[in-house]
């Protein structure tokens, strides 16, 4: 354990780590020392979901760490929920493994803060048992980025609401009984605001009315992300999220939280990634010396350690934030970008420490680096990140 760990109190750093954060991050190691780098290689080969891992980790009850006891939960935190993510993604199984949980985690944090008590009662035990998996629906072809220009419209039809449109990147879709899907049910030329007239639905996804196609991607195989298409969806109106049309608000009330776990999954590959370069640096001998004993070689990596743990600073700064209710919009953001950018450039180091081999599969350095390559780009990429902070914290002009 890392003794310069940071657990970021109210008035001050205290640098000793909680007990129960250690027994956390103890209890998460164990069940995935069960699940060893091949484990993760052959499933990203096969693009086959970690069906075993997610049952080991469910049962572990770590499925439900953030959703409140009242429904089946462990009724922990952000901060807690980004620890177990961390390790998981430590332990080698980096995206493979963390996406498979994630969206249980974090996704249903609307229908925890706005949902029904009948919502609430029907879904969120199931979803902290691991048993109902939940997939995101927002992203569309032609909106990307600018949510509020989604054109997945939803239309009321008695106690229904009838959905058609097409939505992209939606991860674990082929495997999730439902999703939270965003969708307009007000025209965007008779709403007072762009973020009006959206509405979140808990929607069945496993019906003859959707189509899910699989895209082929560079990475995280393991699980798949999909398009979508919806051709006159019916949908309960009791499976909407809270009031119609307020749906963009209460998305928002799940954005911070998923930048922090983001980042603590970045976090995770990262450190995968640092602890493989060193063993090799310090193995390999070219010339009769470890190549780790060359500054070219082993700067990097001490750079690539300084780096990840100044992007951990800013997760426990964020998720103490969220974690007791105070605003941290600035701070979620500059986590996220931060242990997206570390986290890569130690999987980059780790690449170039192996040489021709770090190129090869049998060291999985390769797999690292493809994951920690798409933390760049999603859930949000580097450059709207700065456009956040731009704007929002230095005052400067919106730059679109």
């Amino acid at each position: 354990m890392d003794a310069s760990r940071l657990l970021v109190l109210g008035v001050g750093l205290e640098f000793e780590v909680s007990e129960e954060h250690q027994l956390i991050r103890d209890a998460v190691q164990k069940v995935c020392a069960d699940y060893p780098d091949e484990y993760w290689a052959e499933k990203d080969e096969a693009h086959e979901f970690p069906w075993d891992f997610y049952n080991a980790m469910a049962q572990g009850g770590w499925i439900g760490i953030a959703i409140p006891e009242a429904y089946g939960g462990s009724g922990r935190g952000v901060t807690e929920a980004s620890i177990v993510l961390e390790e998981v993604a430590a332990s080698g199984a980096a995206m493979n493994g963390c996406s498979g949980l994630h969206l249980s985690i974090f996704g249903m944090h609307p229908v925890v803060k706005h949902g029904s008590e009948e919502m609430k009662q029907t879904y969120l035990p199931r979803v902290a048992s691991g048993d109902l998996h939940v997939a995101f629906g927002v992203t569309e072809p032609d909106a990307g980025t600018d949510t509020t220009s989604i054109t997945t419209f939803a239309r009321r039809d008695g106690d229904h609401y009838i959905v058609r449109g097409r939505k992209v990147w939606t991860t674990k879709a082929l495997d999730s009984e439902r999703v939270l899907l965003l969708v307009r049910t007000t025209p965007k030329d008779a709403i007072a605001s762009k973020t009006d007239g959206l509405t979140l639905l808990l929607a069945e996804l496993q019906r003859p009315e959707v189509s899910i196609s699989p895209i082929p991607k560079t990475g995280r195989n393991a699980v798949a992300s999909c398009e979508v298409v919806y051709d006159d969806l019916p949908v309960l109106v009791t499976d909407r999220v809270g009031e119609e049309g307020k749906g963009f608000r209460y998305l928002l009330d799940g954005l911070n939280a998923e930048r922090i776990l983001v980042a603590g999954e970045a976090l995770g590959i990262g450190r995968a990634a640092l602890r493989r370069a060193v063993d090799y640096a310090n193995e390999r001998v070219v010339f009769n010396r470890p190549i780790g004993q060359n500054q070219g070689v082993s700067f990097p990596l001490g750079e690539a350690k300084m780096r990840l743990d100044a992007a951990e600073l800013m997760i426990r700064k964020a998720s103490w934030l969220i974690d007791n209710g105070q605003p941290c919009g600035a701070e979620a953001n500059m986590a996220k970008w931060l242990a997206a950018d570390a986290g890569y450039q130690a999987a980059d180091q780790a690449m170039q420490t192996h040489g021709g081999f770090g190129y090869a599969k049998e060291y999985h350095v390769e797999r690292y680096w493809r994951e920690a390559r798409l933390m760049r780009i999603a859930p949000i990429s580097q450059e709207m990140i700065l456009n956040f902070v731009t704007e929002h914290v230095l005052d400067l002009p919106r730059s679109y």
